[in-house]
């Protein structure tokens, strides 16, 4: 496990490219934290860590986003409305799973049970309006920090 205190969205998102330099494909970053905690901002540095250079936006609506074209496919969720087994099947995350990408997937509480053993957690907690306590364990972030 691994702590950080993020002053700016800019230092959150340079977190999300230190973990996706230790990403491999398959795995699941799983975030915990409420609204406007820094999700987007980290998935943003996962993309860019992964070699995606695009546009990174919360996928609220749409329920999945597909950044393609960077060293691994990186397919952003978002659970906030998934509430059963039957719900989550009808997303495809199984199926993207088994892609060999990385999932990122906002909300993860709602989706607890069907979360892999190398998941990555990273849990958001608000210091004030600018600053979060960044906290990422399990999976490939337990390794040494680079």
């Amino acid at each position: 496990m691994h702590k950080y205190i993020s002053n700016s969205p800019e230092e959150t998102e340079e977190l999300g490219v230190k973990l996706a330099k230790k990403l491999t494909g398959g795995e699941v970053v799983a975030f915990k934290g409420g609204l406007g905690m820094g999700k987007t901002c980290f998935t943003r540095g996962l993309a860019k860590g992964l070699g995606f250079d695009g546009e990174v936006t919360s996928p609220t609506f749409a329920l999945i986003n597909e950044y393609i074209g960077g060293r691994l496919p990186l397919y952003h969720f978002d659970m906030y409305r998934i509430s059963g087994w039957e719900d989550l099947y009808s997303t495809g995350f199984f199926e993207y799973l088994e892609q060999g990408g990385v999932i990122a997937a906002e909300w993860s509480e709602n989706i607890e049970n069907a979360l892999p053993d190398n998941t990555v957690t990273v849990s958001f907690t608000r210091i004030d309006d600018n600053i979060r306590e960044i906290v990422i364990s399990g999976g490939c972030a337990e390794g040494e920090e680079k």
